[in-house]
């Protein structure tokens, strides 16, 4: 069997792939190792010889279309979450992550790690596998022994990187004596947390609504809540801006709950019957936006009021609707609710596309482009002080390439960005042929050096770093800066990148709010591990 997967490299990467998500789906308590135990699969599967290896172009491969999805999916919300709180926010991750990569340094001097081992232990307690990549590739040059070596330490750490932030999370619960739903109230009073969409029928008898324009008072409502249709007697029309109000109107209201209660006091009152406003001449459906030409622009922009007769009232992306605006950014993939005339409905189906087929499809000229600026970049070589150099590589290069150009979204009539479900079928397909490589091509000599590195004593010293440092982060969070602890959870998930964490944070608080945390921080803590991987690598002397 042995010489038959060493024969067949293909064979070798899919049995272990088919393996390592088969473990990485067996849950103990709610948490589960996920498409990471292909690399612990790897690992054992390369113990065994060390002929069973795959070439080093499908590592290669995989990596830079891993990270260039990533930061394709992560760019927008990226460099949106430079405001004020995030600043705040993400400065605490930064600087815990700081103090993280501290603890790895003092341990390799304390326990004589090799410094390619210290980066990859980094990586593992913080579970970030673009991290080990971006070491892996920094090492490639000294030798195939030390591209193998991060991925010991990885190894090593990652169960307890897994682990460590939940056990953090249920003893500062414990600790602070956390009270999951006055955190929800504080949450959905700063409108912090996406509530589920309503859509709610008022009745205009509020004196200051009335013979106002719809676009007036939208705007002096403050909230992100749309006006889709107006009912007067049995005349049924689009709200548009220009529209008048007149009392005794029957308004159509979408928003979130809270932010429609406020919008429904400033017209009138709900309408006691709550009926279904007549779908004779307005009538509304989901669509999908397959169009190119109207992705990465502004709802406004589209004037699907003036030329369609329609109103965008609501967006479905991924798994969370959210209230449209006239500065809400269409993407390949979203799911919008139209309210349109039942004569123009199929105008405006053909106008956003509403293909399913063309989105299960890639546009191979961007995608190919882009891939190729991100390799291109990894590839250009910088001096540095001493006549050392340093290059990006294959891990930061597509990522930063994929951070610019998912913000961008689109340049005149290229389309960057690439439908959500594709994205994630290719980030995952990037993932297993990475992980498969590294695992199985670091197995053997994870099994020589085990012993030698006191594999017991750092995985021990793994757990202290991965309880003590999240830990740190919910103590300053939630005493220092007074960030409701539900949000906390979703910070401490995103500092960590694992969406195991985060599973559990949300079973624990029961709502949304661990979700508002993950996305605030997650792309500068992707980052963040990235450089100061190899920030490490290069302090302990591994690039010298």
């Amino acid at each position: 069997m042995v010489a038959l997967l060493a024969e067949n490299p293909v064979l070798l990467l899919f049995v272990t792939a088919a393996l390592g998500f088969a473990v990485g789906r067996v849950h103990v308590r709610g948490a589960s190792l996920g498409v990471a135990a292909v690399l612990f699969v790897g690992l054992v599967i390369g113990a065994q010889n060390p002929d069973l290896v795959i070439p080093e172009f499908a590592r290669t491969l995989g990596l830079a279309i891993f990270v260039y999805t990533i930061g394709l999916s992560s760019g927008a919300s990226f460099f949106a979450s430079f405001n004020r709180k995030g600043l705040r926010d993400n400065a605490l991750v930064v600087v815990v992550l700081s103090f993280a990569a501290l603890l790895v340094f003092l341990a390799a001097g304390i326990f004589d790690l090799k410094p390619t081992v210290a980066a990859g232990f980094f990586a593992g307690a913080t579970t970030n596998t673009p991290a080990l990549a971006g070491v892996i590739e920094a090492v490639r040059g000294s030798g195939e022994a030390a591209a193998t070596e991060p991925a010991v330490g990885y190894s090593i750490a990652y169960p307890m990187g897994v682990l460590g932030p939940i056990i953090a999370i249920a003893i500062a619960r414990r600790l602070f004596r956390v009270d999951y739903r006055k955190e929800a109230g504080r949450l959905a009073s700063l409108h912090l947390v996406q509530e589920e969409i309503a859509s709610v029928t008022a009745r205009v008898t509020a004196p200051a609504a009335i013979d106002r324009t719809v676009r007036d008072l939208q705007r002096e409502l403050g909230v992100p809540v749309v006006l889709s249709r107006i009912q007067r007697g049995t005349e049924t029309m689009l709200a548009e801006g220009d529209v008048r109000l007149r009392e005794g109107d029957l308004v159509s209201v979408v928003g979130e709950p809270g932010n429609v209660e406020t919008a429904v006091t400033a017209i009138g009152e709900r309408d006691p019957r709550r009926p279904a406003l007549d779908r004779s001449s307005y009538d509304f459906r989901r669509i999908f936006v397959s169009r190119t030409d109207v992705v990465g622009r502004r709802l406004r922009d589209l004037r699907l009021p003036e030329d369609y007769d329609a109103i965008v009232t609501r967006v479905r992306r991924g798994d969370v609707d959210v209230t449209a605006t006239g500065d809400t950014v269409l993407e390949l993939g979203d799911r919008v609710r139209v309210v349109a005339g039942r004569a123009r409905m199929k105008a405006v189906t053909e106008r956003l596309g509403d293909s399913y087929k063309h989105l299960s499809e890639i546009d191979l000229l961007t995608f190919g482009l882009g891939m190729s600026l991100g390799l291109l970049l990894g590839a250009i070589t910088v001096p540095l002080p001493g006549g050392l150099t340093f290059e990006l590589g294959s891990a930061a290069g597509p990522l930063i390439v994929g951070l610019v150009l998912g913000a961008l979204r689109r340049t005149g009539p290229i389309v960057w960005t690439i439908p959500y479900s594709a994205n994630l079928t290719l980030r995952q397909i990037g993932l297993m042929l990475f992980l498969a490589a590294v695992g199985l091509g670091s197995g053997y000599t994870f099994r020589t050096m085990f012993a030698a590195n006191s594999g017991v004593t750092l995985l021990l010293t793994g757990a202290v770093i991965s309880i003590v440092v999240p830990m740190l982060t919910l103590v300053i969070g939630y005493r220092l800066l007074r960030i409701p602890f539900g949000q906390l959870t979703g910070m401490v998930s995103a500092q960590q990148t694992q969406p195991a964490v985060l599973g559990y944070a949300l079973e624990d608080s029961g709502d949304e709010a661990p979700n508002v945390g993950y996305a605030m921080v997650y792309p500068v803590a992707m980052i963040t591990k990235i450089l100061l991987a190899q920030v490490l690598l290069l302090a302990l002397g591994g690039l010298g």
